[in-house]
């Protein structure tokens, strides 16, 4: 299980080794995802607290980046968290993430990547449930729920 002292070392010394590489070229991507899409996993932007209906949905699956398809969370890891962006506790495998340091915006956070083609996925914070204390607070454009668990 991944704690808050794994991310900040990951995102200051090295993140592990991805299962594979995902690269494409800017045009590649605004071809393949929505404007909405490419503004938030591309441009690193963030969409409206409470604007995806992922946020109240509980049901198991998985979750998948949506630019390479690539595995990132189990719908078991999910919680409410009330941030109005759908949280989770745990990645599915300890690769599946990369973690950077982000203090935009006055702030230092560790920014949550796809660790297989860089999409921006949101941020994680230290406020989340125990055992792991970890809050993944993920834009739902970034994820598409692939199967039922």
């Amino acid at each position: 299980m991944l704690t808050w002292k794994d991310l900040k070392n990951f995102a200051k010394n090295g993140n592990p080794k991805p299962p594979q590489r995902v690269e494409k070229s800017d045009e590649e991507w605004k071809k393949k995802l929505s404007d909405e899409e490419y503004a938030i996993t591309r441009l690193k932007g963030t969409e409206r607290p409470g604007s995806s209906d992922m946020c109240h949905r509980f049901e198991p699956g998985l979750y998948a980046c949506v630019c390479c398809g690539t595995e990132l969370f189990d719908g078991n890891e999910k919680f409410e968290s009330g941030s109005g962006w759908p949280s989770f506790t745990q990645p599915v495998k300890e690769n599946a993430v990369k973690y950077e340091m982000d203090t935009s915006h006055g702030m230092i956070r560790i920014e949550a990547l796809c660790n297989v083609c860089d999409a921006h996925l949101g941020h994680v914070f230290p406020d989340g449930p125990e055992p792991s204390g970890l809050r993944y607070c993920m834009n739902a454009v970034s994820l598409q729920k692939t199967e039922d668990a």
